[in-house]
């Protein structure tokens, strides 16, 4: 794995014998209709629906948590694949809701999963980032000759910790799981990578309260309880209109032959007006930009897998596939950026769980 600095402040990486070989995305039966807050919020409902293109989400059962929706996108997945659990070299779960601040969550999913005891499974606690992140950890280690096969766990439920009169948030978040499975392959193409973190701004996406630092007096800025999200949507929006020209002008530098262009950009399904001001400031054309917010919601470390399995599922699994490049960005502030080719994948699932 080659890691090398980048001038705008990100590193690159790249990796030769990884490759995304199946994809399974699992999303909650319920179905919360955006319309259920018109009376709550008034016409403020309406301009948020307008700014964030979000009509309904999926919303899982009290009783669900984002370890059950990636159990069954895994279960599924090595299904789809013709897989054992045997089969599975090292888990990785990638979640800002885990089921406990300890134990971590991986390895209460490598016991249910049923994969071996000799199977290093650790959490990465990362949201809107973390899909590209975990694809790199998990090339990481197939590049080393650490594992030959590696499943990436990634997703959130993000509406078990917002604030129901919260409206920058109560309207925005849905529920989500997915199982992504890396293996070795020696024609695999190569896969870019653009990393990048700017800590200063942590503050703007933030659950106070569940960890060990201290609060003893409100941020005057929020009127939630300190257990449920704050988002200051302003400087998100600020952040993310400074950092993502960069990082997609960066992968397409590394990711790119001069006479390529992605057949895909995938971004993270934040804000589609956001979405559709990057897509014209990067000189994309809008087909080649799919959303999908509108019917899911922003489902944080999800949405990029979402994307792939409800938008692009028909070229992923072609023999011939297409160029993907895939941005990543939000808390943290975090950003990551992955250029690779989908083809030939073992399946591009979507499960509704019960």
């Amino acid at each position: 794995m080659m890691l090398t600095p980048q001038p705008s402040g990100s590193r690159t990486a790249l990796s030769n014998y990884a490759r995304i070989a199946g994809i399974v995305c699992c999303v909650p039966e319920a179905v919360c209709d955006n319309s259920v807050f018109n009376e709550q919020f008034g016409v403020g409902a309406q301009q948020v629906t307008k700014m964030t293109g979000v009509l309904e989400r999926r919303i899982a059962r009290p009783e669900v948590t984002t370890a059950d929706l990636c159990e069954i996108a895994a279960n599924q997945l090595l299904v789809s694949s013709h897989l054992q659990a045997s089969d599975i070299d090292a888990l990785i779960f990638v979640s800002q809701t885990p089921n406990y601040r300890l134990p971590a969550t991986a390895c209460e999913l490598q016991h249910k999963l049923g994969l071996p005891t000799a199977t290093p499974a650790f959490d990465v606690n990362l949201g809107c980032s973390g899909y590209p992140y975990g694809l790199w950890l998990g090339s990481m280690m197939i590049e080393t000759g650490a594992a030959d096969r590696v499943l990436i766990l990634v997703g959130d439920t993000i509406s078990k910790i917002v604030a129901n009169d919260d409206r920058s948030t109560a309207m925005l978040f849905g529920d989500c799981g997915s199982a992504t499975l890396l293996e070795r392959s020696e024609t695999a193409n190569p896969m870019h990578f653009i990393l990048g973190t700017d800590g200063s701004g942590a503050q703007n996406l933030i659950v106070p309260k569940g960890g060990f630092r201290t609060h003893e007096e409100r941020d005057l800025r929020n009127e939630n309880p300190l257990d449920k999200l704050f988002m200051d949507g302003g400087e998100i929006f600020n952040f993310t209109l400074k950092a993502v020209p960069q990082l997609v002008n960066a992968l397409r530098a590394v990711g790119l032959k001069e006479d390529e262009d992605f057949d895909h950009y995938l971004f993270h399904q934040a804000n589609a007006f956001m979405i559709k001001h990057l897509v014209k400031k990067a000189k994309i054309p809008p087909e080649k930009a799919p959303i999908n917010i509108d019917r899911f919601g922003n489902t944080s470390s999800a949405t990029l897998p979402l994307l792939i399995v409800d938008t692009c599922r028909e070229l992923a699994m072609s023999k011939d596939g297409g160029k993907f490049g895939m941005f990543g960005f939000g808390v943290g502030y975090s950003w990551a950026g992955c250029s690779t080719q989908l083809r030939d994948l073992y399946c591009a699932d979507l499960v509704i769980a019960a």
